[in-house]
């Protein structure tokens, strides 16, 4: 098969996908869309909004699209690590440790309000979602494809929560906000919910195989070397502007790498092109960027310092070089 066969496959992945899912989410078609390049980039997400917005719907609907195995962990300050992902206990009968496993070992997990566990349980999240992998007691344990964990956190309230230390940021390939939605779309929300809710009847569309066969695919989505260039120089300016103290990581450049492949085979192209770097570079690197105390104070945020920086990085597209002159 050819790339733009490979990639018109992976395009209708995402529409199936995103025509179901809207079934449950009204009016969140740029969010579904990101969750889905989340999802084909292979990566895992943070969302930031108030209680009742539709996080947990979101995810739930991904999964019953799917057929994925889903786990919601609830996280609260008395969580344990072993709580998220699993432990070994002594069987008597057979005289041996069993493994039980945790809500982890699934393929997409809720992780909601994950600002409320203690840094300790925070941490049991970064082997898995790097590695896809869970270690206890030595033992190492392989997680199912695809993978997906999708984090939540309350914005406004912070009394009793720990902030995700930057590796663990790092760690979320996008970080993205549902937003209130309209009248209109409230309005819509009331009359499908007015008997029951549209995620009890949501079917199957898709395998998860296919999922699994479409994140294959995109990594083959050409990047000509002036694109690839000019995602190197964003993020290299991340760490030289006066408002950051920390700019975003080589991992913060390779996922908006991937997330652009992700947006051009959704678009129907087989080769990524600026404005898929443009639209993905604040919900990929905001995140990633620590700013420095004294910026803060002047109402300066990662996504500010980002589309800052979009506007003054030029975008040096490749050009034909000359044919040289034979002398006469």
């Amino acid at each position: 098969m050819t790339n733009q066969s490979l990639v018109s496959m992976v395009q209708e992945v995402g529409k199936t996908l995103k025509e179901n899912v809207s079934q449950v989410m009204v009016g969140k078609s740029d969010v579904i869309e990101l969750v889905l390049i989340a999802l084909l980039a292979d990566g895992h997400i943070l969302i930031e909004d108030v209680p009742g917005v539709g996080k947990t719907m979101m995810a739930r609907a991904i999964a019953r699209s799917l057929g994925c195995e889903f786990q919601r962990i609830q996280f609260t300050p008395d969580l344990l690590p072993s709580d998220v992902t699993g432990v070994s206990v002594y069987n008597q009968k057979l005289g041996e440790f069993q493994f039980r496993p945790g809500p982890i070992l699934s393929q997409i997990v809720l992780a909601d309000e994950v600002n409320r566990a203690t840094p300790r349980t925070q941490s049991a999240l970064l082997e898995c979602m790097e590695e896809r992998q869970v270690t206890v007691d030595g033992v190492t344990h392989k997680l199912p494809r695809p993978f997906l964990v999708m984090a939540t956190q309350n914005p406004i309230e912070y009394e009793g929560t720990f902030p995700l230390p930057e590796a663990q940021l790092d760690r979320f390939l996008l970080r993205l906000r549902m937003g209130y939605p309209t009248p209109e779309e409230e309005n819509e929300i009331l009359i499908r919910l007015q008997e029951r809710h549209p995620i009890e009847t949501i079917e199957q569309v898709l395998p998860a195989e296919r999922l699994v066969e479409a994140q294959a695919v995109i990594r083959r989505v050409y990047v000509e070397d002036s694109v690839r260039q000019y995602i190197v120089n964003i993020v290299q300016k991340t760490r030289s502007h006066p408002d950051v103290s920390l700019g975003a990581s080589p991992r913060g450049a390779l996922g908006l790498f991937r997330t652009a492949q992700a947006a051009a085979a959704l678009a129907g192209r087989d080769y990524v092109i600026p404005d898929d770097v443009k639209r993905l570079a604040v919900p990929v690197l905001a995140h990633r960027i620590v700013l420095r105390p004294e910026s803060e104070l002047r109402g300066r945020t990662g996504e500010k310092v980002v589309d800052e920086i979009l506007s003054q990085v030029p975008i040096k597209l490749e050009e034909d070089e000359p044919a040289p002159v034979e002398p006469v």
